[in-house]
C-alpha cells in the first residue's frame, strides 16, 4: 500500500516535504489528499505565503488532490485589493478615527475564491493572484505570475503567465477530465501506475 494521505511527512527522515492538508490551520484553506508542499526551509512557510487572507473578506484558497507545490509559491488573496476606480487608491478607512467613514457605501474589489485543480504542478517562486482558477493537470512555470485562469492540462509561464502549450490534444484532455483518475480508489491508482506515468491518456 502507498503512504497514507494522513501522514504529515511521507518521506522518511525528511521534514521539508509534507502532505499539505495535514498542516493547514486556516479554515479558509482547503486542500485535497496527497497534495504535497516542498519547502527549502520549513513547511510552516506555506500559510505565511498565502498573503492577505482575511477572515472578514471570507474568500478561500481551494487546492485539489495530487498537486505538487514548490518552495516559495505565493498566493495573493483578495485582501490585497485597493480601490482602482477612485481618485485615490489609498485605504484611508483602515486607519480609523476621522478616516473611518471613508468606505461607507463602498467596498473593495474582490475576484472570489482562488482555485487550483487536481494534479497541478506549481513551480518554484510562482505567484498566483486572487480569484484565479487553475485547471486540472496544468503546469505553472517557475517564477510565473498567474493573473488569469489557466485551462486544464496547459503549461503556462512568464510574468504575466502566458500559455506555452497544451500537454495533450483536445480529445485526450477531454478524456482525462472524464476519467478523473484522482478520484479513483487508491488501490486502482496503484494498479494503473504504468498508465499514469505513460504518455497515452486514452489507455486509462
Amino acid at each position: 500500500m502507498p503512504t497514507s494521505p494522513e501522514t504529515t511527512f511521507p518521506l522518511a527522515n525528511y521534514d521539508r516535504l509534507c502532505f499539505l492538508k495535514n498542516i493547514i490551520k486556516s479554515p479558509q484553506i482547503e486542500v485535497g489528499e496527497y497534495t504535497y508542499y516542498d519547502d527549502f526551509e520549513t513547511v510552516e512557510n506555506f500559510e505565511q505565503n498565502v498573503r492577505y487572507l482575511f477572515e472578514f473578506i471570507g474568500d478561500k484558497l481551494i487546492i485539489g488532490k495530487f498537486c505538487q507545490i514548490a518552495s516559495g509559491v505565493t498566493f495573493i488573496m483578495n485582501g490585497a485589493n485597493h480601490l482602482t476606480d477612485a481618485v485615490s487608491t489609498f485605504p484611508f478607512a483602515i486607519f480609523g478615527e476621522d478616516w473611518a467613514p471613508a468606505m461607507a457605501g463602498k467596498s473593495y474589489p474582490t475576484k472570489g475564491d482562488t482555485t487550483v485543480g487536481n494534479d497541478v504542478w506549481i513551480g518554484y517562486n510562482a505567484t498566483i493572484m486572487a480569484g484565479v482558477t487553475i485547471g486540472d493537470g496544468a503546469i505553472i512555470g517557475s517564477k510565473s505570475v498567474v493573473t488569469k485562469d489557466v485551462p486544464p492540462y496547459t503549461i503556462v509561464g512568464g510574468n504575466p503567465a502566458k500559455v506555452i502549450r497544451q500537454r495533450f490534444s483536445d480529445a485526450e484532455i477531454e478524456h482525462l477530465l472524464e476519467v478523473r483518475w484522482w478520484d479513483w480508489p487508491v488501490e486502482r491508482i496503484t494498479r494503473e501506475l504504468g498508465g499514469l506515468t505513460g504518455r497515452e491518456p486514452k489507455k486509462l
